[in-house]
């Protein structure tokens, strides 16, 4: 099981893009109610766990200074929602790279028979998308996003559905992220994980993080996979 943002795509220059043109659709990308700007520095700490905590957060990263800025987001949040929903779409993908390592681990990894899917809280219908458009969509058999369940990471709910999509037990399933969250899911769900060390991690250093490896590239799974260990 793979996560998507910040562990095989750096999507940073989407976000920023999307949320930037969406605060200027709400008439705050220039207005005095936006002391802090929102540079891909701030979006980092935002993302990882779904586009409703990312609109949210970087509402009131923008309106910090306001006295009324709890009020502000939820009244603001539903136009922000459709505002941001049409940007990404449009730019979903031509502001990010695919991490080095991240194809040729993945390529190591099927030819040696091992099952992939791709488990993300951004929405399936962007992500899909966004698999396409950087090659990547082949190597899994299934893709599911934060709308796909009831709960999001880090709920254990998606990887415990994917365990029994792939009819494998959480214990022999392998998690691979680049956060907290896809830590705190894996152990939930009683899951290995390893997660990247070039992630986003909410802006907090990834050694802290409770899992069972740290990897500085996907390509390194190979030499494990190769000796039938998960990591």
């Amino acid at each position: 099981m793979v996560d998507l943002d910040g562990t095989m795509v750096d999507t940073l220059g989407d976000f920023a893009v999307a949320l930037r043109l969406m605060l200027g659709d709400l008439d705050l990308a220039s207005s005095a109610a936006q002391p802090v700007p929102l540079h891909e520095a701030a979006v980092a700490e935002m993302v990882g766990q779904g586009s409703e905590h990312l609109i949210r957060s970087a509402l009131r990263h923008v309106l910090i200074q306001d006295p009324a800025v709890a009020g502000r987001v939820d009244s603001l949040y539903p136009a922000a929602w459709q505002s941001y929903q049409g940007h990404y779409e449009r730019v979903n993908g031509q502001h990010s790279q695919v991490f080095p390592g991240v194809i040729e681990g993945l390529s190591q990894l099927r030819a040696q028979g091992i099952a992939l899917v791709c488990l993300t809280n951004k929405p399936v219908a962007f992500a899909r998308t966004l698999l396409e458009r950087k090659g990547l969509a082949d190597f899994f058999g299934q893709v599911w996003g934060g709308d796909s369940f009831e709960r999001k990471k880090p709920h254990p709910m998606p990887l415990l559905r994917a365990c029994e999509s792939l009819g494998s037990e959480p214990a022999a399933t392998l998690m691979i992220g680049d956060s907290m969250n896809d830590a705190k899911a894996a152990r939930a769900a009683g899951c290995p994980v390893v997660l990247v060390t070039y992630g986003y991690n909410h802006g907090e250093p990834i050694s802290s993080v409770d899992a069972d490896g740290f990897l500085d590239s996907l390509a390194e799974l190979s030499v494990t996979a190769a000796s039938a260990r998960p990591f």
